[in-house]
């Protein structure tokens, strides 16, 4: 069973609905013995970065989070700004992460981005970088759905399992262990996304 984790901030009801197209077991939750008994974690999030962490911090699932996946390793999949709050750092609130991973959450350097526009929304291939179960049976560079101002920018490039170009180069998915991340939204990505999703189901 894969617990979608309800901190306040999310995409949840596409994610769950996403999940029983697969005939995946997944639930919406907060409850912690649920969460505690799930084969799998996702973390998803739309908002601000400094709320997400107050909203973990409040509930007391930031704790609970750490042990299950830290100490127990539990597979969690963070997708767009609950993948930034696995990082150590964002730039939005200038304020700490979940320090899961080696890398921080910054804004897209405007300067850099010539016409483009902040946000960046839309479809947008991404290049493979690395390895990652979540590519499996994917083609070489699918497209994914991408809606954000922040991204990632990583110390450990080996972590970097994909990037994404919008003026510039930036990683848009990453891997750590247990830990997976991913800057687009694969709820809203059709076929690629929901292989993305039921990779994720299988590791």
């Amino acid at each position: 069973m894969i617990a979608i984790i309800n901190y306040g901030l999310g995409n949840l009801t596409s994610i769950l609905n996403m999940h029983k197209r697969l005939g995946i077991d997944a639930i919406i939750t907060n409850d912690f013995d649920d969460i505690s008994n799930a084969d799998k974690l996702i973390l998803p999030g739309v908002g601000h970065f400094k709320k997400g962490m107050e909203n973990l911090h409040q509930s007391g699932l930031k704790s609970l989070l750490d042990d299950l996946v830290l100490v127990q390793k539990k597979p969690v999949l963070g997708i767009c700004l609950g993948a930034q709050l696995l990082t150590s750092h964002s730039e939005e609130g200038d304020v700490e992460g979940l320090r899961w991973v080696d890398g921080s959450t910054i804004k897209f350097d405007a300067a850099k981005l010539d016409k483009e526009k902040i946000p960046h929304m839309g479809w947008r291939d991404i290049i493979i970088k690395n390895e990652n179960p979540l590519w499996n049976n994917l083609p070489a560079n699918p497209r994914f759905y991408f809606v954000h101002s922040y991204h990632f920018k990583f110390t450990q490039p080996p972590e970097v399992s994909a990037t994404a170009l919008y003026g510039y180069e930036f990683a848009c998915a990453f891997k750590k262990n247990n830990i997976y991340g991913t800057q687009f939204h694969p709820e809203k990505s059709h076929k690629f996304g929901m292989k993305i999703l039921e990779n994720f189901s299988k590791i």
